[in-house]
Order: structure tokens, then sequence, then C-alpha cells
């Protein structure tokens, strides 16, 4: 093909943070003129059976070094086993498919991150071309591995001027002096569905649960004074530092349930209102907001007032895959041998291809 001219359908797989379950999406993507565009096939998300929602939750972290490497290849082949009835439902059969994994272990500063789901185990079952394992060489590199999607929002999302997505936790992106900027702002699904789990709901639907508590003032203060909202440049947030920090200080407070998830709902606001407000070029800004958080009611009221940004809410399909819309984006970056990883998001020294292929 001639560069400029390119038709790839790839297949994006993604799992986040807060065990919502697997997305999975197959996308039709068309570079002219060096413009890239995308039609979104077919999608379906895959709810996980509770045995996978523990193991991926907290049961992976303690596992013995052979329990991790074999279930890192039991859940590839899960994962290869879902794309394998995917294609089968919809009669596709993409050039690529491009796997997020599940993270496990995210800790940059140590060189140290796993994104569990082996990539040979998927391309095994289906016989197609998998690229995944997207974060490491970018963490080598000196990056975050992180964030992956701003590439995505650039190239398909790139009319708004700020991309917000929601899920366990919160990231944005944006252009800057020519720039994309993007980082995690703060932690979202991956507390709140913790504190519902507690009570037996999966998620705080609507936000009704916060809606009836109140702010405890000292408590947003001290979640708002936290050191990682003091630094600059890019960053990113993991498991990790949630259970290090956040959750020792909203239970150091007594508060009830509603009073508890109140209070966070209005630090995760505000710290999305931070950064908007920081950085518009403009008053009311328009923001695309994405991930299973868009369906937050409550939370998305308060962004809304706190921000002063024209808020977007898109296509209910675009709303739960945006991000495997991306990853199979990533996938077929791969293929045209273009970066998907940009070092003004992630720190890293230089723009890289990230991801690993296995290829049939």
């Amino acid at each position: 093909m001639k560069m400029g001219d390119i038709e790839i359908k790839s297949i994006g797989l993604m799992s986040g943070t807060s065990l919502d379950g697997l997305d999975v999406c197959q996308c039709t993507f068309r570079r002219n003129d060096g413009k890239w565009s995308f039609t979104l096939d077919c999608a379906r998300g895959y709810s996980y059976p509770d045995e996978y929602k523990y193991k991926l939750g907290i049961g992976a972290q303690n596992m013995s070094a052979h329990e991790y490497v074999a279930f890192h290849s039991e859940y590839g082949f899960y994962l290869g086993e879902r794309v394998k009835e995917f294609m089968e439902e919809f009669g596709v059969k993409p050039d690529i498919i491009s796997s997020h994994g599940h993270t496990i272990f995210h800790e940059p500063h140590k060189k140290i991150m796993y994104q569990i789901g082996d990539g040979a185990a998927i391309a095994a079952v289906t016989l197609v071309p998998v690229v995944s394992d997207f974060r490491r060489l970018d963490i080598m590199l000196g990056g975050q591995g992180a964030p992956l999607v701003p590439i995505g929002d650039r190239f398909l999302f790139g009319e708004y001027d700020f991309c917000l997505n929601i899920g366990g936790f919160s990231n944005i992106s944006f252009e800057k002096d020519g720039r994309r900027i993007a980082f995690d702002i703060s932690p979202v699904n991956y507390v709140i569905n913790h504190y519902c789990r507690q009570v037996g709901l999966e998620f705080d639907c609507d936000g009704n649960i916060a809606r009836k508590g109140s702010v405890c003032k000292s408590l947003l203060d001290a979640l708002n004074g936290m050191d990682f909202y003091k630094q600059e440049g890019p960053k990113s947030l993991g498991r990790e530092w949630v259970e290090t920090n956040v959750y020792p200080l909203l239970e150091s407070y007594g508060l009830t349930l509603e009073d508890l998830l109140r209070t966070f709902y209005e630090h995760a606001a505000m710290q999305v209102a931070r950064v908007v407000l920081a950085n518009a070029s403009q008053s009311s800004p328009s923001l695309l907001i994405t991930g299973g958080g868009a369906f937050n009611k409550f939370l998305i009221e308060r962004i809304s007032q706190l921000s002063g940004a024209d808020v977007v809410i898109p296509d209910k399909k675009i709303i739960e895959y945006k991000e495997a819309i991306i990853f199979a984006l990533l996938g077929a970056l791969y293929m045209a041998g273009e970066p998907s990883c940009l070092s003004s998001v992630t720190g890293a020294a230089i723009d890289n291809i990230g991801g690993m292929l296995f290829k049939i």
C-alpha cells in the first residue's frame, strides 16, 4: 500500500481496573493523506466470572511466581476464547488483534509493570496476529507507560478541547503548544466500586448513594492535599497508590458510606475541574467524557458545575467502547509503523512504537 492510503481491520481488547469486564470491538481504520478515520464495525462486552474478578482484582497480586505465570497463560487463553466467540458471532476476521491486557502491577518509577494476559495465547486460539504488552518499552525509556489513549484522542477525537475518560482512574488529554498533553487525574471508579462492593453492589448507580451524603470538609481538604496533585508533567496512577494512600485516609474518618462517597465524588470532580480550568484557552471549553463514569449522572453534574465546561456525552457505544476502539487503533498504528506512545504524554526519552507482536 502507498503511504497515506491504508485500510486496516483491527480488533481491540480493553480490560480496566474497575473490573467492569472485557470490552471487544472491531474497527476499520483508514489513513488517507496522513489523516486517520474509523468506523466501528461491531462491539460487545463480556462480564467476568467471579473467580476472575477476584484474581484480577487482588488475587494475582499475592500469587507465587509460578501461580502468576500460570494465570498469565490461563487469562490469555480466556481472552483468546472470547475473541474467537466474537469473531464467529459477527463473522469478522481482522488483520490484527490489539490487547491491553489487565494491569496488575504499575510502578514506573521502579521500572515495574505487568499487563497480564499472554498475547501468544490469544494468537494461538484465534490464529490472528496479536500485538500486546504496550507499556513495557515506554517504561524502559523512562516514561510512565501510560496513559495510552491520547494518541487516539488526537487522531480520532481531535475536535474536542479536552478528552476525559472516567474508569477506574480518570485521565485527560488535550493539545497545548502543538503537543499532546495527557496524564491520570485521580482514582474514580476503582475507589467507588470498592466501597459499593462492601454493601453487595457492583457500583453506585447514577451516583444515588453519594447524592444522599454530605461533604466532609476536612477529609476533602486532605484528599486534595495529597502530594500526587502537586506533581507536574507526565504522571500516572496504579492500585498500589490507592491502597497505600487513599483507602487509609478515607477510612480514618469513620464516615457513613453516603458521606464517604459524597466527599470522594467532590474530590474527583474538583480534580477534573482544576485541570480543565488551568488549561482552557477559552470559556466553556468542550469536554468529551467517556468510560463507565460517563453514566454516573451525579458525578457528571459536579464536573460540569465545577469546571464550567461544555460537557459532551457521546453515543453509548463510544462511551462504552472508546478505550477498546483506541486499542484497536494501536494495533493499526503498529502495522503502519507509527508511534503509539507519545513522549509528551508519558515522559519517555522518545516517541515509541509500543507492543510485542505474536504472528501466526
